[in-house]
């Protein structure tokens, strides 16, 4: 289809995009605090958005997209209450008689009526976090509820990041919000008495954010810049919050050091570009420098833990002015350390990498062969993928394409299946 109609079709679909990615969480937050019910919330933001879909082709994207959305949502959620009679003190905590039409401005005063609180100060999806990660629950259950609720992952999306299947993670959510209504969990900050015993699931949340968003599970794109970006953003929030929490520091630099390269990791067609063969020049100077402050900081409070350790492998990156002068063998310590206090395959993983750059190949692919052999990566294209890498450094064409070629199985995203063809082109054949 072409022409004007296609083009408003387009534009507004892009729009909707956009404001989903910086407004699903902020809607589902606040109609979480207004009703308590969390499937309603859900399920009224993304009825909201399938109306704009609708709508916004034919009537125009309105001028506050969020104020629209969060209108139209609140309205569902009332007219449902309203249908199920769930009595008088629900319906008032969402508003009166419905808004009129959505006109533009009209979309300020809606926003007001249905959100403002003066004295509550938080930010609704910070309080969303830590209700989610409210130490009743389990971890995981922690983390992807708040991935579910607050960024509007899918449940694929979630159960990729956890290695689990899908099914496994509808189960692991539903259980979660059955839980926090049973338990009658409440919607809040909780007292800087309680913050430490919430703060290992709200980093863990944070930072699983910020990774769906570096490097995507699935789709078209590797980068969602807008996670990582609302990752940090309530980073910097929660490091407000606890200043002295030397770990929410240590995630904090974490995240600014990975971000900072974000515009050289894919190449203008949106393809996937190598550390290695990054240009340095176009990774952002100021990032750097805020991570490495905040880095700094961190660390003299002499209790490091995995995200101080990961934020200083990220820093021996990002002060290498070439892939040459990379410290390959401090990057393989700090992992060895890393993995100490965060014993899982992925870290070994990158160990492996870290110890085959540092000079010893043979090594680094003994842990690759030893992580296989314990099935726990089976479905991690990342280990085939660096199996490959080093096998193709040693010169085993025909074990590189083997890897390359499982790897290629397993890739969720289109610049990562790219990457790996263009890998398989390059080794050809011996034939």
């Amino acid at each position: 289809m072409s022409g004007p109609g296609a083009s408003s079709s387009a534009a507004a679909r892009a729009a909707a995009d956009t404001a989903f990615r910086e407004e699903w969480g902020r809607i589902v937050a606040a109609l979480i605090r207004r009703t308590g019910d969390w499937d309603l919330a859900e399920e009224c933001a993304s009825e909201a958005f399938a109306q704009a879909l609708d709508s916004w082709p034919r009537d125009g994207t309105p001028a506050r997209p969020g104020a629209w959305l969060t209108t139209v949502a609140s309205h569902r959620a009332l007219d449902r209450l309203r249908r199920a009679r769930r009595g008088g003190e629900l319906l008032e905590t969402i508003g009166r008689d419905p808004l009129g039409p959505l006109h533009d401005e009209e979309e300020d005063r809606a926003m007001g009526e249905l959100l403002e609180e003066p004295d509550e100060i938080e930010d609704d999806r910070l309080r969303l976090i830590f209700t989610c990660c409210h130490p009743a629950l389990a971890l995981e259950a922690r983390v992807a509820l708040t991935l579910r609720a607050l960024a509007g992952l899918t449940t694929a999306e979630i159960a990729h990041a956890f290695l689990v299947s899908e099914s496994t993670m509808t189960r692991r959510l539903t259980r979660a919000k059955s839980k926090i209504a049973r338990a009658g969990i409440p919607y809040r900050v909780p007292p800087a008495h309680l913050l430490p015993e919430r703060t290992a699931g709200v980093l863990a949340v944070l930072w699983l954010l910020f990774n769906e968003g570096y490097s995507a599970s699935a789709g078209e794109q590797l980068v969602r810049a807008q996670l990582c970006e609302e990752a940090i953003r309530l980073t910097r929030a929660l490091v407000t919050l606890m200043p002295d929490e030397p770990e929410a520091s240590g995630l904090l630099a974490l995240m600014l050091l990975q971000h900072s390269r974000r515009h050289a990791r894919v190449d203008q067609h949106g393809d996937l570009v190598t550390l290695e063969d990054q240009d340095r020049g176009r990774w952002d100077a100021g990032e750097i420098a805020e991570g490495l402050a905040v880095l700094g900081a961190a660390l003299r409070h002499r209790a490091a833990g995995p995200y101080q350790l990961q934020a200083a492998i990220a820093a021996c990156h990002a002060e290498a002015p070439d892939p040459e002068a990379t410290d390959w063998e401090q990057i393989a310590a700090l992992y060895e350390v890393l993995g100490t206090v965060m014993d899982t395959p992925v870290v070994h993983l990158n160990r492996a990498v870290a110890v085959a750059m540092a000079g010893d190949a043979d090594a680094g692919l003994e842990i690759v062969e030893r992580l296989d052999r314990g099935g726990e990566l089976a479905q991690y294209h990342l280990l085939y993928a660096t199996r490959a890498d080093l096998l193709r450094r040693r010169g085993d064409r025909e074990g590189a394409r083997d890897a390359y070629g499982r790897a290629l199985e397993l890739a969720g995203t289109e610049p990562e299946r790219r990457f790996l063809t263009r890998r398989l082109a390059e080794l050809g054949t011996d034939r």
